[in-house]
């Protein structure tokens, strides 16, 4: 066994490991296939046996193994090392190792041990990359493209569409110049696949969206279709989510510009292959456009059943409130395109919107939204209400009086309401109160109990309603605008003006809040707060002629005639049929000795009320302040014409005539006369029957 085990003489000196460099005829592998050892171990398990070692038991002491080439090593191994290269069958056996793993001759000469090479000191310095190679360019040229997109992207959310879609294209040409020089420098065995899929998915297909909804954007449809058409053929059909959403969008294009029977084929498509509520409702739309009764039908019921996507394990969770959000939200907003698409078709699918309605509420009832039959009914019953057929929406509400209660509530709330716009207030009362019996916690029930108490001056009693609304519904904005009407009215300005200040908070721009906050600050004696409150409703409706004319009522109280003039003049400009306006206009002429001017307004004034005969005096008076007696004469003669027992009239008939000498003047003196003595026996008689 230990027949080819040679022990190296002691004294021999020489390199460890030499000879392993020189060249052996047993490393030649063109001979491998006449080798018989060698042939013998691949057909046999002979060269897989372990290894002969040299065993000496029971020390530890370092001992010297020859290797095949008769060099010596030091093994520290209480059992001995395994054989490198044994003789066998009178062939040496290759080497497995041209140098040892961490054994040096110097390690046999009492050297530090050090098997990691540390003492070697630091690793060279890494190879510069040479980014002029073809691999290099293409790297870089990658991160450019990547660079570019991401600019696009960034111009797009800041609202600089002009910049993002030079990026966007630019890219693009970048992305083209990459997979070219790819085809040219690597194989098609080298080319990473997942990498080209991903750019162009990402650089092709979404660069392509990103463009289009940039045209989109800048309602060039054209363009967006096109380049969403080209989206579509480079993203692959397994992205089926990203194609539905492109469709949808080539849809909508096709809709802005007309195009309604483009727009169908891309809905009807979605609604084929995966069917959602935008999809369902966009087709209603085009249908409706193009005036298709069936088609609408058809693509209501496509609408119904569409499924809500609530898988059953959101369904049925119990814990957590984050799904029963999603999942209202997600009812709430399929209830939303139901009601909205029902009221814009039922006019259109039958020869009244009442069949049409009907037709809507029973397709409804067969569906999963079967809770929405009782709200459209109630909404044909509003659509009733705004054509002004009072007697129709009243026969359609009267027939909830017997539903479930929340539905019962709704019914008469708007009973009660229109019964209130008739005047009819004990209907109206009737019906709050069945509305509140059947829905305590009705916001809008409770409103209308609080109107219809208003109106009967109960003001305490109205209020109480009114804060019962509120706390059930802290944004009933009705309810917060009434009760400060009632404090108003109950003069408790502090509290009417808090409240007026909170609806203020919730609808900044109201015209009618932001008056009654002013009203309230002028009942409070603060004229500049008044002001500055109606400044800020001219700021929002500009044309509004009575906060005009307050505004000039203010500032004519605070001794201000020019600003007074001014906002005068701007409320007669926008509604010149206000005779409080004109009157005061007139007057501002007169008191500036533009008399000339004041005749405009008093003539307006005349034709507004030509029964009243101070306007014609007016305007008389105006002619003679003027200096032009004829014509302040023949205005006379006119107005005494039309009202012949006008003492006032006479009276300056006569001294005008006096004026001017003429023998008109004891004509007039003699009606004159006779006018003040009528005058006379009317009081005496009045005086007399009282």
């Amino acid at each position: 066994m230990m027949k080819n085990v040679h022990l190296a003489p002691e004294a021999d000196e020489d390199d460890l490991y030499s000879g392993y460099n020189d060249y052996n005829p047993t490393f030649d592998t063109e001979d491998l296939e006449n080798d018989p050892a060698f042939q013998q171990a691949v057909k046999t398990s002979h060269g897989r046996r372990p290894p002969l070692t040299a065993k000496v038991p029971g020390t530890s002491s370092s001992r010297t193994l020859a290797t095949g080439y008769g060099s010596k090593t030091t093994l520290s191994s209480s059992i001995g090392r395994p054989m490198t290269a044994a003789v066998q069958d009178g062939v040496a056996r290759p080497m497995t190792a041209v140098q040892a793993a961490g054994y040096t001759k110097a390690a046999s000469r009492g050297a530090a041990f050090d098997p990691l090479g540390q003492a070697r000191g630091p690793a060279p310095p890494l190879e510069t990359k040479n980014e002029d190679s073809p691999e290099g360019k293409i790297k870089q040229l990658e991160k450019k493209v990547n660079e570019l997109v991401e600019e696009s992207c960034i111009a797009h959310s800041c609202g600089d569409l002009k910049l993002a879609l030079e990026k966007a294209k630019d890219a693009g040409r970048k992305e083209r110049a990459l997979v070219r020089q790819r085809e040219q420098t690597m194989s098609p065995a080298n080319i990473n696949l997942d990498l080209t899929h991903t750019v162009m998915y990402c650089l092709a297909g979404m660069l392509k969206v990103n463009m289009a909804n940039i045209y989109l954007k800048q309602r060039n449809y054209s363009k967006a279709i096109k380049f969403y058409r080209m989206a579509l053929d480079q993203i692959a059909s397994v992205h089926k989510e990203i194609r539905i959403k492109i469709m949808q969008n080539i849809g909508i294009a096709f809709i802005k510009t007309g195009q309604y029977t483009d727009a169908i084929n891309s809905f009807e498509h979605i609604m084929s292959t995966s069917p959602n509520l935008k999809a369902g409702f966009n087709l209603i739309l085009c249908y409706f456009a193009t005036g298709d009764r069936d088609q609408m039908k058809k693509a209501f019921q496509k609408l119904i059943a569409v499924p809500l996507e609530i898988d059953d394990e959101d369904k049925y969770m119990s814990q957590g409130a984050s799904s029963y959000v999603v999942q209202t939200d997600r009812k709430a907003t399929a209830e939303k395109y139901i009601m909205t698409a029902a009221k814009l078709i039922a006019p259109a699918i039958e020869t009244s919107f009442a069949v049409g309605f009907d037709w809507c509420v029973e397709v409804v009832k067969a569906s999963q939204y079967i809770e929405l039959a009782n709200d459209l009914e109630i909404n044909k019953a509003i659509t009733y209400l705004r054509q002004k057929n009072f007697n129709q929406a009243v026969e359609t509400l009267k027939m909830f009086e017997k539903k479930d209660s929340r539905v019962k509530s709704a019914a008469a709330t708007n009973l009660s309401f229109l019964y209130f716009l008739e005047n009819e207030f004990t209907q109206a009362s009737n019906y709050a109160d069945l509305a509140v019996n059947s829905d305590r916690y009705n916001p809008a029930a409770l409103t209308n109990k609080g109107n219809t108490i208003f109106v009967n001056g109960d003001y305490e009693k109205a209020a109480e309603f009114y804060k019962e609304a509120l706390r059930n519904d802290s944004s009933c904005t009705e309810a917060l605008y009434n009760v400060g009407l009632t404090y108003k009215k109950l003069n408790r300005l502090d509290e009417a003006l808090d409240s007026f200040l909170k609806l203020h908070a919730i609808l900044r721009n109201s015209a009618q809040v932001l008056f009654q906050i002013a009203s309230i600050y002028e009942l409070m004696e603060d004229p500049n707060q008044a002001i500055e409150w109606l400044m800020q409703l001219i700021s929002v409706v500009p044309t509004d002629s009575h906060a005009l004319a307050k505004l000039g009522e203010l500032y004519d109280n605070e001794g201000d005639k020019s600003q007074a003039f001014q906002y005068y003049y701007e409320s007669y400009r926008y509604f010149p049929s206000n005779i409080e306006v004109i009157e005061w206009l007139g007057a501002y002429y007169i008191d500036t000795q533009f008399c000339e001017k004041a005749i405009h307004y008093f003539e307006r004034a005349a034709l507004i009320q030509p029964t009243q005969v101070k306007w014609q005096l007016m305007v008389a008076s105006c002619y003679r302040r003027s200096g032009n007696y004829q014509k302040a004469l023949d205005t006379y003669k006119m107005i005494h014409r039309k009202f012949p027992d006008n003492a006032e009239c006479l009276r300056f008939l006569v001294r005008l005539c006096t004026d001017m000498g003429l023998k008109e003047t004891q004509e007039y003196a003699a009606k004159l006369k006779r006018v003040e003595k009528l005058k006379e026996i009317r009081e005496q008689v009045s005086w007399v029957g009282w």
